[in-house]
């Protein structure tokens, strides 16, 4: 995940075997931290949820060139997951192997994993929280307490109880002097933020309308199978969290918000109403809760509409890009997914090449990468650097889009943030062995959304 010109692994396909991860429980609260790393300069890692994605955003963490880091300790629910990670991290750094410092007595598997993980690092080290969304809260909790600079992933809510959870957070890490990224790692791509300067500076003029799409075949939960008859249910609804919208706000949190987001960062404002259908037009074995398919019309203060279409269904079209539309002309916010991003503006709304007035430069450099460059820079350097309050954000507004799909009613950001609807409000009092947060009917079925018939998404 270097120069974005090659066939760049995305945290996300870092290891394709590791699946994805959880830990998570209890919360706290409390201590006062340090800016900085330990006294020699060596900023250390603990890794919390060893999924593909926290494996990917650790290998990004090790590549920093700023001084020396290395990863102390690890954390997960499942001891085949987190062993595939160590090995993929030891394997794809065995020239540097001081980089990868995790003996055994410091990989930590259960429910209580993440606490002795951060236990192991001290005040201004950096906690890298990777598991399902759902836990968020609860982790970042103790992070704080600990006085530990965070790297999140997204998303980091999934309803309106825990987005207001995590405002209060954030709002405390910021107080303490924290640094904290969230991995909405299209904010830190060197091409989507001279477009969006382009477009600040009026080359496209005002933005009357912004489109987004991710059509793609099966993603996430639609590989999922029925639960074994020797799988503990918890253990497998967090194996599969992309399944359950209690672990993860389902397929469309956690695959469409990058497209959201960027095209509120060309807007510089967030929407405040959703409206949108969507339905489960291909799966319907209902081992799951998502849709195949997902329309909604976003509407920003000003009246300007976010059209959003998400689709995994096999033999149909594919695009995985956003557009801005303006007064003066048009711009593509992203090509096909997320780098290289190949922004570029065209005078009028047709993206012919004839049209073409500027495109940015290749190669890029990956934001997978900047936006660990840019945090640990912000450690070292003890700069202002918290995005929390975006992340949240970003989140609950990808949540209104899905709970306007999932109810059929139109969802405003005021509704869903005070709403008391929370997926999971047990969430830190989950143990091994223990009973799950959503259970399955006789037949091995879960409640999925029925638009119009229920209030709230099941």
């Amino acid at each position: 995940m270097t120069d974005a010109n090659t066939a760049e692994t995305s945290r996300r396909n870092f290891l394709k075997n590791t699946g994805r991860v959880a830990a998570a429980s209890t919360l706290v609260a409390g201590m006062s931290p340090r800016a900085f790393a330990s006294e020699d300069n060596t900023i250390q890692v603990a890794l919390v949820g060893c999924g593909g994605r926290g494996t990917g955003a650790a290998a990004n963490a090790l590549s920093v060139q700023n001084g020396p880091i290395k990863l102390v300790a690890m954390a997960d629910v499942f001891e085949d997951r987190q062993s595939d990670s160590y090995n993929g991290l030891a394997a794809k750094f065995a020239d540097h192997p001081d980089k990868v410092d995790v003996p055994e007595e410091r990989r930590f598997i259960g429910f209580e994993a993440y606490k002795e993980a951060m236990d192991c690092l001290k005040p201004g080290d950096v906690v890298i929280l990777a598991t399902p969304p759902a836990f968020r809260w609860v982790q970042f909790t103790y992070a704080i307490e600990k006085g530990l600079n965070v790297f999140m992933e997204k998303p980091v809510t999934v309803d309106g109880p825990t987005s207001r959870k995590m405002f209060a957070l954030g709002e405390e890490s910021a107080k303490r002097n924290l640094k904290v990224g969230v991995g909405l790692m299209c904010r830190h791509c060197d091409a989507r933020a001279e477009l969006h300067e382009r477009i600040e500076q009026g080359q496209i003029g005002d933005i009357l309308e912004l489109r987004a799409y991710r059509m793609a075949g099966p993603t996430g939960s639609a590989a999922v199978g029925p639960k074994p008859a020797d799988t503990n249910e918890l253990e497998y609804q967090i194996r599969n969290f992309h399944a359950f919208l209690w672990a993860s706000g389902g397929a469309f949190s956690d695959f469409l918000i990058h497209n959201i987001d960027e095209c509120c960062w060309m807007k510089n404002a967030f929407p405040i109403e959703a409206k949108a259908s969507g339905g489960r037009q291909y799966r319907g074995n209902d081992v799951d809760q998502n849709f195949d398919s997902y329309s909604v019309e976003y509407t920003f203060e000003d009246g300007t509409k976010l059209m959003l279409n998400g689709r995994t269904i096999p033999g149909c079209h594919h695009e995985f890009a956003s557009y801005a539309h303006g007064t003066k002309g048009a711009a593509v916010i992203s090509t096909a997914s997320h780098s290289p991003a190949k922004c570029r503006i065209y005078k009028g709304w047709n993206l012919d090449e004839k049209n073409l007035v500027w495109a940015y430069p290749q190669p890029e450099k990956s934001p997978y990468q900047l936006e660990w460059d840019h945090l640990i820079d912000a450690i070292r350097n003890d700069k202002p650097y918290n995005e929390v309050q975006r992340g949240v954000e970003a989140s609950l507004v990808t949540s209104m889009g899905r709970m306007a799909a999932h109810t059929g009613k139109v969802i405003t950001r005021d509704q869903i943030l005070n709403s008391d609807h929370e997926f999971a409000p047990v969430v830190d009092q989950l143990a091994l062995g223990g009973d799950a947060p959503l259970v399955a009917d006789s037949n091995g079925k879960y409640p999925i959304p029925l638009p119009g018939l229920l209030r709230r998404e099941y």
